[in-house]
């Protein structure tokens, strides 16, 4: 449990240190503000937190990209249950307007 809440505080901790570097740049994802950009990293930051304290979900294994509210989750799962619980995750999250999963079931 401890080792997932580090993870979690790191991927944090790294996320905000690199929106303190950028805030000042310009957005390169044709959003309309850097405020934009920065809720959207913020949600993919919470889904993320998510995945790694849920012990169904592999977060190092699915990726989470988020644009205008909408997330996105790719890479691969163990299981058709890993996926579905990482869907419902991100949908729980709060400020997540939709989810799309193109998350790939690999076979055992």
């Amino acid at each position: 449990m401890l080792n997932k809440s580090v993870l979690t505080l790191a991927v944090a901790t790294a996320l905000t240190a690199t929106l303190a570097a950028t805030s000042g740049c310009a957005v390169t994802r044709k959003q309309e503000t850097v405020g934009a950009y920065i809720d959207d990293a913020t949600l993919t930051t919470r889904v993320k937190a998510k995945f790694a304290n849920d012990p169904t979900v592999s977060a190092m294994a699915i990726s989470v990209e988020t644009l205008k509210g909408t997330v996105q989750l790719s890479g691969f799962a163990k299981s058709q249950d890993e996926k579905s619980v990482a869907e419902k995750l991100a949908r729980e999250t709060s400020g997540v307007v939709g989810v799309r999963n193109d998350i790939v079931v690999r076979p055992s």
